[in-house]
């Protein structure tokens, strides 16, 4: 466990060595193995001794006495590092815990989690106690720490202030700075920005840029300033542009950017030499996205799209550790390292039928094992939502004349309304809905329309949303009433109605955010979110985002935000919040 900065105490590491000299015994034993060596990119034979959760010997020799040793032969299979997801977003319905428990039965072992959550609603001391409780689960979790908001928040400076970023980005178990979606401002002249960049570089941690579109010239600029890394390229010469500059750069295959299957096909095509600075990323897909695991769903399309195998598993390994400076502790199996392994029945089948993680069974002989819940949430006052205001009439005021209109799941642009919003319910002949941003204190509102997301649907209640606040859209104000009262029943959630009947709810009891549940569970439950939206009208492929970035100012081109309705290119609120 990450304790203070370090990974093994003395006794322990005395031990380590005693058990090679024959000493002591290791706890287990992988015979006859074939395995995947990362620095010379070699399948070499091998036998390999954990103790505890660390790899001490990987070699040709057995201990002298074998007996009361767990033993698992290894012939015909194929071993491989335990996958590393350099970028996720642990908290889209699910719940950081949720998923790496999800995860790590097809082998992705190591997750890299976006902190903005903790940011939102927890103080300080409580979150990184937190970060220690989430260290003791099998699945190596490790964290970025967030610049900016990716929002227009009431008050901003109370979570992105120097102090606070300073004390995060010091912390052991925070292995970046980023990503740095406020990219324009630092280019603007932000020095406050550039501080916790420089700061950031002298704790040795590398900078996540965030930089889709961005021409040499800014790229040039942005790696000048500090950023190591990206994962916004869309296109192969994006990614050779960045990796020419010498970036890290990081494939994505997301739910609203599954772009890693072109990005290979264009990469061969231009005859990559090197794949050693390149990672992939699911980047925070939504749950229905992990049905079938996570890296090791972009390992197999590598594979098929014809990058070396060897160069496939790198990617989702070696690669990110590097960039990380873990490599000492991940992304390879060697001696020293935290015994993270996947156990291949084939080397081009990256879908182990056993994995390791910190020397715990997972998976065993295809049979999952029970993972024990580290967290209790109710200890860090993460919980149901409770509230002492109802949503009413008074709160279904719509008069403003510009509304938000929908491209796809992400890109919203103004529109000047036409249809008359003072009223009850708005007709199906139109695309506009009435669309309702409200603080969870239930001190400020915004009300606006929405054009397609529905042409029919009565209404939608959410208390998911990028800063915590309640979204709600509809059609009938009655309909919108009744979700919000079921919502605040739930104590958080997503809830539909038409027609004064509830069709579906979505119980997000961890602070009206994530799901406490079995993921398999609230996959299906998103799989519906999806049907019923879509036979009301939804024409995109992912409304949970859609939902999500309705706040986010770092895409274009308006949005609505506890400040009101902005234009992001301005920087500029169109119409600010009204006081409740």
């Amino acid at each position: 466990m990450l304790e203070n900065g370090y990974y093994w105490r003395n006794r322990e590491l005395r031990k380590h060595v005693s058990v090679i000299d024959g000493l002591d015994k290791p706890d287990l034993l992988l015979t006859n193995a074939v395995y995947l060596n990362a620095y010379t990119k070699e399948w070499i034979s091998a036998n390999i001794w954990i103790v505890d959760d660390r790899i001490v010997y990987v070699g040709e020799k057995l201990p002298a006495n074998t007996e009361d040793i767990e033993t698992m032969d290894c012939a015909g299979k194929y071993l491989v590092p335990g996958y590393i997801e350099p970028h996720a977003h642990p908290f889209q319905l699910y719940n950081p815990e949720q998923l790496a428990n999800h995860v790590a039965k097809t082998g992705t072992t190591t997750l890299v989690n976006d902190n903005i959550l903790w940011l939102l609603l927890l103080k300080k001391k409580k979150a990184f106690s937190l970060l220690n409780e989430l260290q003791k689960h099998p699945v190596s979790m490790y964290w970025w720490a967030r610049f900016d908001a990716q929002t227009e928040l009431k008050d901003d400076t109370q979570l992105f202030n120097t102090q606070e970023i300073l004390s995060w980005i010091k912390h052991p178990a925070v292995v970046q700075g980023g990503e740095l979606t406020s990219w324009p401002d630092l280019l603007a002249g932000d020095d406050r920005l550039l501080h916790w960049i420089q700061e950031t570089k002298r704790q040795g941690k590398p900078v996540e840029g965030h930089l889709p579109g961005a021409s040499e010239k800014t790229l040039t600029k942005m790696k000048l300033l500090g950023v190591n890394a990206d994962h916004e390229s869309m296109t192969g010469e994006d990614v050779i542009s960045r990796l020419r500059l010498g970036y890290q750069v990081g494939l994505r295959y997301s739910s609203i950017r599954p772009d890693l299957p072109k990005l290979l096909e264009e990469l061969l095509a231009m005859n990559l030499k090197s794949y050693d600075n390149l990672t992939m990323t699911t980047d925070g897909a939504t749950p229905g996205f992990y049905e079938d695991g996570m890296m090791n769903v972009c390992i197999e399309i590598a594979i098929e799209k014809g990058v070396p195998i060897e160069e496939a598993y790198m990617m989702a390994s070696y690669n990110a550790a590097k960039h990380l400076s873990l490599e000492e502790q991940l992304g390879s199996i060697a001696p020293g390292r935290i015994a993270n392994i996947n156990i291949l029945s084939d080397k081009d089948n990256p879908h182990p039928e056993s994995v390791l993680a910190k020397g715990q069974w997972i998976v065993k002989d295809h049979s999952p094992k029970e993972i024990s819940n580290v967290v209790n949430w109710e200890e860090y006052g993460i919980g149901k939502l409770t509230y002492d205001w109802e949503l009413t009439e008074n709160e279904l005021q719509f008069s403003v004349p510009i509304g938000l209109d929908m491209v796809n799941d992400v890109i919203i642009k103004p529109y000047a309304i036409d249809t008359d919003i003072a009223t009850e319910q708005l007709p199906e002949t139109k695309k506009d809905a009435f669309l309702l941003l409200l603080d969870r204190k239930g001190k400020w509102r915004v009300n606006t329309t929405i054009r397609g997301f529905t042409d029919r649907l009565g209404g939608m209640a959410s208390s998911y949303s990028t800063t915590g606040d309640f979204i709600f859209i509809g059609k009938s104000k009655a309909d919108i009433i009744l979700a919000g009262n079921r919502l605040k029943e739930l104590g958080g959630g997503i809830v539909i109605v038409h027609d004064g009947e509830i069709l579906l709810e979505i119980p997000l009891t961890l602070s009206g955010t994530m799901y406490d549940g079995n993921m398999r569970d609230l996959i299906e439950k998103e799989k519906q979110l999806k049907t019923i939206l879509v036979e009301y009208g939804y024409p995109f492929s992912d409304p949970v985002y859609s939902i999500f970035f309705l706040s986010s100012t770092h895409l274009p081109h308006i949005r609505i935000t506890q400040q009101g309705i902005v234009d992001v290119k301005k920087k500029a609120v169109l119409f600010p919040a009204t006081m409740c």
